[in-house]
Parts: C-alpha cells; sequence; structure tokens
C-alpha cells in the first residue's frame, strides 16, 4: 500500500460525514516490454507497481454519484441513470464510463459518496485511467455483491475508454492493474486473453522508473493514427497473401512482413515492422526473465527502444536522452521507454547494488542534458485491484 488508508478514510469522514462502507484500491502499471502490440492482438508483459488509486465509498439511497477528488481537490456530481461525460470535470467520466458498461450488464447499480486519492503520476504513462477505472469497478462490485472475473473486468474497462470515452486503446492497463499480483510481471495474449504470471527470477537486479516529468504529448488523435497506419500494412499484407479472415497485425509474421517491404509505404510499414518484432522480443523477454537472465532482458528493452524511436517513431527528446544516459551507467543492463510515448516514463533493469548510485547519476545526467528535474520511482510488483 503507497496510500494511507487511514488518512484517506479521515479525509472521507470530513467531507461527507460518517463512515464509509467501502475502501478499495488499484494500481498503476510499468510495461517492461511490448509496447504498441495491445491493439495490434499482440503480446506485452507489464507490471503493476506501488502506486495506485484508493476510493472510499459509502452508499447512497438514490441514484446520484457525490464525488471528491482529493488530488485534485475537485467535486462532481452525476447520475448512474443518465450517464453523459462531464467537460467540466472530465476525471468523471472513467467513473460514469464504469457505470455505462454495468448497466448494459444488467448488475446492480447504487448511488454513492466516494473519495478518490491517488499517487499514481498523472500524464507520464504509468496508467492512472486504469487505476481509476479497476478501482471504481471494484467499489460497485463491493455494493452490488457481484464479482466479475479478470479478463472480464479488464474487457469492461477497454470499453469504457474504446466506447465512452473514444481512445483506440488496448487492453493491457485494465488487466494488469486487476490481475497484477505481488512479485510477478504478467505475460498476455491480447488476443486471447490467455496469460501467465510470472516470477521475478533476477536474484541482483530491479526495475528502475524514471519519470522526465514531461507529460505525455499523445493526443488521441496521434494515438489513433498509429492504429490506422498498423491498420494499413494489416490489409495491404492481408490483400498480398490473400488472407481474407487476418483482421490484425498479429495475423502476420516478420518475414512476411519484409517480404513487402518495396509494396507498403511508409509510415506504415516501419509502423508494422516494430509491432512485429515488439512481438518476438516480448516472448524472448519472458523466457529471459523465467531464466532470471537480466543481461539478454536488458538487450531485449534497449532494442525495443530503438525500434519505437526509429520505426513507431514515439518516443520524445527527453525519453531520448533519459534513456541514453542510463544505457551509459554502470549496472543498467538496459532502458526503454514505457507507455505509448510522447513524454512520461522510461523503464530500466539495475544492478541492485548500483540502484541509489544509479538514481541519482541519472538524474544529474538527465539534467543536465535537459534543463529539467525528473523522478525516480522504485517499485516492487505489486497486486492488482482489491476490496479492501
Amino acid at each position: 500500500m503507497s496510500i494511507n488508508i487511514e488518512q484517506a478514510k479521515a479525509l472521507f469522514i470530513q467531507e461527507f460525514g460518517g463512515e464509509p462502507d467501502s475502501i478499495v484500491r488499484a494500481p498503476g502499471r510499468v510495461n517492461i516490454i511490448g509496447e504498441h502490440t495491445d491493439y495490434n492482438h499482440g503480446f506485452v508483459l507489464p507490471m503493476a507497481i506501488e502506486r495506485e488509486t484508493v476510493i472510499v465509498a459509502r452508499k447512497r439511497a438514490d441514484r446520484e454519484l457525490h464525488a471528491f477528488a482529493s488530488n485534485l481537490e475537485r467535486r462532481a456530481v452525476a447520475s448512474i441513470d443518465q450517464r453523459v461525460r462531464n467537460a467540466e470535470e472530465p476525471w468523471m467520466d472513467y467513473i460514469v464510463g464504469v457505470t455505462e458498461e454495468l448497466a448494459k450488464l444488467d448488475l446492480a447499480l447504487c448511488g454513492a459518496d466516494f473519495l478518490i486519492q491517488g499517487d499514481v503520476p498523472l500524464g507520464c504513462g504509468l496508467s492512472s485511467s486504469a487505476a481509476l477505472e479497476m478501482a471504481a469497478l471494484r467499489m460497485f462490485e463491493s455494493f452490488g455483491g457481484f464479482e466479475l472475473a479478470g479478463p472480464a473486468a479488464a474487457q469492461l474497462g477497454q470499453r469504457v475508454e474504446n466506447g465512452f470515452l473514444g481512445l483506440s486503446s488496448g487492453i493491457m492497463d485494465q488487466f494488469i492493474s486487476r490481475c497484477g499480483k505481488r512479485d510477478h510481471a504478467l505475460f498476455l495474449d491480447c488476443r486471447s486473453l490467455d496469460y501467465e504470471l510470472i516470477p521475478m527470477a533476477f536474484p541482483t537486479a530491479v526495475f528502475v522508473i524514471a519519470n522526465t516529468c514531461c507529460s505525455r504529448g499523445l493526443t488521441a488523435s496521434k494515438y489513433n493514427e498509429r492504429v490506422g497506419e498498423c491498420r494499413e500494412a494489416m490489409e495491404r499484407m492481408r490483400d498480398h497473401y490473400g488472407r481474407a479472415t487476418a483482421t490484425h497485425l498479429r495475423d502476420f509474421t516478420l518475414a512476411e512482413l519484409e517480404v513487402l517491404q518495396d509494396s507498403i509505404p511508409n509510415p506504415a510499414f516501419s509502423r508494422a515492422r516494430h509491432v512485429l518484432s515488439e512481438d518476438v522480443r516480448t516472448q524472448a523477454a519472458c523466457e529471459a526473465m523465467r531464466a532470471g537472465n537480466a543481461k539478454r532482458l536488458g538487450e531485449l528493452m534497449t532494442a525495443s527502444d530503438d525500434s519505437l524511436r526509429l520505426d513507431y517513431e514515439v518516443t520524445s527528446p527527453e525519453l531520448d536522452a533519459m534513456a541514453a544516459a542510463a544505457r551509459k551507467l554502470p549496472g543498467c543492463h538496459g532502458a526503454r521507454m514505457t507507455g505509448a510515448g510522447f513524454g512520461g516514463c522510461t523503464i530500466n533493469l539495475v544492478e541492485e547494488s548500483e540502484v541509489t548510485r544509479f538514481a541519482e547519476e541519472l538524474m544529474k545526467a538527465y539534467k543536465a542534458s535537459t534543463g529539467l528535474v525528473g523522478e525516480v520511482i522504485i517499485s516492487k510488483p505489486a497486486n492488482g485491484a482489491e476490496i479492501l
């Protein structure tokens, strides 16, 4: 737990009066490898982190939601029967979107007073939005007396983003926020939704998250642009190979793509090359993690970063500076940008004995290179969403 529950409970009592009925939490996440593969039905390898969103809540007798976002010092009211977006308080859309999907499933809903408190950094690619969605779902589960299976819960969160919010996002963020396990990463097939919890088998290496403190510049249009470019490459391969049932890049191999290098124009070809090579790297990374081979995993992480920078073009000068500085430091096996890109964080695999010096030297080098002050987050893999 990273949030002080007693303090959150005291804030709830101060805001709403009386004791809460339910307290829930859901974590943010960092993706070790497998970037921009989820919406292409590929493979990902994230872990839940020890930063989280907590919701302290109490049932209401009516059908209204009265919310207080304590980090933002903002309040909002919504109806679970008239589920519309809130232009003035857009953070509320994630909760209302969850009620929209639960209503479609004809599951029990009730009004609530609730306080939201979290320490997942906003806008830096650590999935504060998925943490909020999964915490909200846990709140409604606790009140309604039902529980969705892990994959079904993740799919509901994805529908909130795809349908209610209009983002063409994949399922990884919600999946790891719901299904993560302490001391494990999660290897997920984003097509079948089969998953495996992979123990962290590195005796001397740990993951270090480095925040550029530059909010992601990735707008919905840029994200959807990459989705469209991947679809263009898939359609050209589908037509060339006569594979009428193909729907995503997952239906083809990297070798099949490379045959068509002169037929698929850029940037569609480069985007597809990143996705298909990233799937290969992610499966190899899973094997390296099982074997406890930190050197091999670090090499794969660095190769992923090169591909994201050159083929997918979703890094930024700040991300590039952070990753380049990390790779020069003693004890660093590999470094890559993590998350959607255009800002946010890197993830680094570092020898545990070097972590303190690594963090200090990395922040010095980053500031010298960019003039900006970054942030280091050291976290072990955490549990997924819980009713406390």
